[in-house]
This record gives structure tokens, C-alpha cells and sequence, in this order.
């Protein structure tokens, strides 16, 4: 798989609010597939939560293994580094340098 599908991939992953929140039960400690099912129980039905966790193992941003009948799943924050390294930082380093310029040109007036 190419970095640019890769990247599709976590962006796909990370567009949708219901999967962002999944990211965030699990950034603290992994959790069984039913207790995210429970999470979201009257907004989600299984189901759907299941088909959220697919995207996000695909992505990479999950990975679950099997214990007996009991699914855990660990948040893999691996990707959404990368994706932070390549894309975000160097906005953000242009966009601070940006800001700087223009505090000193407004302090020097």
C-alpha cells in the first residue's frame, strides 16, 4: 500500500466524530468490543459500532486481539503521529513563523 492510501486511510478514519470518540475511550486503556458497544448504546447500535471499528483497524489507529470469546482493543496512536509529522507540524511551524513576523513588524510601529 502506498503512503498516500495509507494516509486516505487515517484521514477516512478520522473524519467521522463516532469514530474520533472510539479513539478516545481507548486512548486511556484498552476496552472490549462490549464495552465500547455499551458506550454507545443508545446512540449506536452494534452493529454499526463494529463496522466503526473496522474502518479504524484498516487505518491502523486499532488493534485488537482476541482473549477467549472477549475482543480487546488498543488504540494505535503510531499513524496519527506520522500523519502529524508529515502534514500538521509544518503548517503549524509556517503558521507560527507567520505570527511572529507580524508581532515584531506590530511592535516595531
Amino acid at each position: 500500500m502506498s503512503r498516500s492510501d495509507r494516509d486516505d486511510l487515517i484521514f477516512k478514519a478520522l473524519a467521522d466524530s463516532r469514530r474520533r470518540a472510539i479513539l478516545d475511550l481507548l486512548k486511556d486503556a484498552p476496552r472490549t468490543t462490549g464495552e465500547l458497544c455499551e458506550h454507545f448504546e443508545k446512540t449506536l447500535d452494534r452493529c454499526t459500532v463494529m463496522q466503526h471499528l473496522k474502518v479504524l483497524e484498516k487505518a491502523e489507529l486499532v488493534l485488537s486481539h482476541k482473549e477467549g470469546r472477549t475482543r480487546w482493543n488498543h488504540l494505535n496512536a503510531a499513524p496519527i503521529q506520522d500523519i502529524h509529522a508529515r502534514w500538521i507540524s509544518g503548517y503549524a511551524t509556517h503558521a507560527v513563523k507567520l505570527l511572529s513576523k507580524l508581532k515584531r513588524d506590530l511592535e516595531e510601529d
